[in-house]
């Protein structure tokens, strides 16, 4: 089979309805960061779409051109809340996506390395990922990182070699296994049995955040089970076009967690919880998995959207002082791809002694986009930059947010402007709230 064939092949995967449906109205073009920095039509998603049904109608094929416009796509969807016709632009994105590794237009030797070092080796076994955790924390907690800056021994590399060392994550001193109870009692009534996912990078940086997130459920009246050693769910393979693999780990996933035995099964990553909500439509031609996935789709929730649907309890008591100001960043999956927005402010106003400042801006994409900030730098800090402005123009404390790739990046901005904002989860604060009652 040709480069040309498999090229038409995964884009016709897709219902051609699908392809079709853009009207080419221009909604979309103010919500799409890409376009709005360059004014250029093939960088919107409009354009995008127009490249795409060129190929599904083999009109063209795959080149780098084609490539490189797909990965300058954020992926943020932004376009499909602007889109009043409801172009399903997340399945034409990972086709288009797909469509570029399968036709290997932009290979290298130097590229395939990284990919299966990364996609297909370390995101496949968490095993692995824990191991290199651990060799960050110790990089960071030996002082091997400062040793590092004070011998300016990066200045020998290529500048972009220490830009990403400088953005090297805190790993937590314990992962969620080790802070978080195999089965978490419901305290007081019970009332519902949950699964709660723990993540891959989130459970290395941001198991404290998991281990709160439980604390919430229980709190509410959820015995919670938290499996031991679960992996990616596959999110970072399916938006990198590696679609064999985001079956494997979505196979994993239910084998480990069957949907059938629990009321809801819980993400508190937005970009995750994106993912885990269209198993079917990646497992819908396996036959084993097929009705399975439906199932685990119907019982996937974020933790806000199912805090809101169970009606979440409000700490007792009021906070003395003046209230800690806060605002809210959405994340792009959250409320564009899952179209959660209500729920968690609605969860942060339960919280007495917070004072809830709207973000301008709120739902304009921070960059981090995954990968993208890594892959894509250049656009990525010009969107942080962007982002930061906006949050320090609140005069918040804190600034609240769902996913951990926007909590690293935007981190990392206030950083650079030696900002003491504090950046952290609403069920983080939620959980606080709650111990404050003890």
């Amino acid at each position: 089979m040709s480069a040309g064939d498999l090229q038409v092949s995964r884009l016709k995967d897709l219902d051609y309805s699908v392809v079709q449906q853009c009207m080419h109205c221009g909604m979309c073009l103010p919500s799409c960061p890409t376009y709005d920095e360059t004014k250029l039509e093939r960088n919107s998603p409009r354009g995008r779409i127009a490249l795409m049904r060129s190929i599904a109608d083999g009109d063209l094929k795959a080149t780098k051109t084609f490539a490189e416009e797909m990965y300058f796509c954020l992926g943020c969807l932004a376009c499909m809340t602007a889109c009043p016709a409801g172009v399903n632009y997340a399945g034409l994105f990972e086709h288009a996506r797909a469509e570029v590794e399968e036709s290997k237009v932009i290979d290298s030797v130097w590229r395939r390395f990284i990919r299966r070092a990364l996609l297909k080796w370390l995101f496949t076994r968490h095993s692995r990922l824990k191991w290199l955790g651990r060799m960050i924390r110790l990089y960071k907690t030996l002082g091997l990182q400062s040793l590092v800056h004070r011998s300016c021994i990066l200045k020998l590399f290529p500048k972009r070699i220490g830009e990403l060392e400088a953005m090297t994550p805190k790993i937590q001193s314990q992962f969620s296994d080790e802070l978080i109870r195999l089965e978490t009692p419901a305290i007081g009534h019970k009332r519902y049995r949950v699964a709660m996912l723990t993540g891959c990078a989130q459970d290395l940086i941001f198991s404290d955040v998991n281990r709160d997130t439980v604390t919430v459920l229980a709190e509410n009246g959820c015995d919670v089970y938290t499996p031991r050693n679960q992996g990616c769910c596959g999110s970072l393979h399916a938006h990198n076009g590696e679609w064999t693999i985001a079956q494997q780990q979505a196979r994993g996933m239910i084998d480990l967690i069957s949907p059938s035995e629990f009321d809801a099964i819980i993400s508190n990553a937005a970009g995750c919880g994106s993912h885990l909500k269209h198993y079917h439509s990646l497992l819908k031609n396996d036959e084993k998995y097929n009705c399975l996935a439906k199932q685990w789709d119907a019982k996937l929730k974020d933790i806000h959207e199912w805090l809101a649907e169970i009606g979440v309890r409000k700490p007792i008591g009021v906070a003395s002082g003046q209230a800690q100001k806060v605002t809210y960043h959405e994340a792009c999956h959250l409320c564009h791809g899952q179209k959660i927005t209500a729920q968690p402010r609605q969860l942060l106003r339960a919280i007495s002694g917070l004072e809830l400042r709207e973000l301008p801006e709120s739902l304009w994409c921070c960059g981090s986009a995954g990968i993208y900030n890594i892959t894509q730098p250049e656009m990525a800090n010009k969107l942080l930059d962007r982002k930061v402005r906006q949050i320090r123009s609140t005069g918040a404390e804190v600034v609240a947010m769902g996913n951990p790739g926007c909590s690293l990046h935007i981190t990392n901005g206030l950083a650079k402007c030696k900002s003491n904002i504090r950046v952290t989860h609403p069920v983080t604060l939620l959980a606080e709230a709650y111990g404050r009652e003890k």
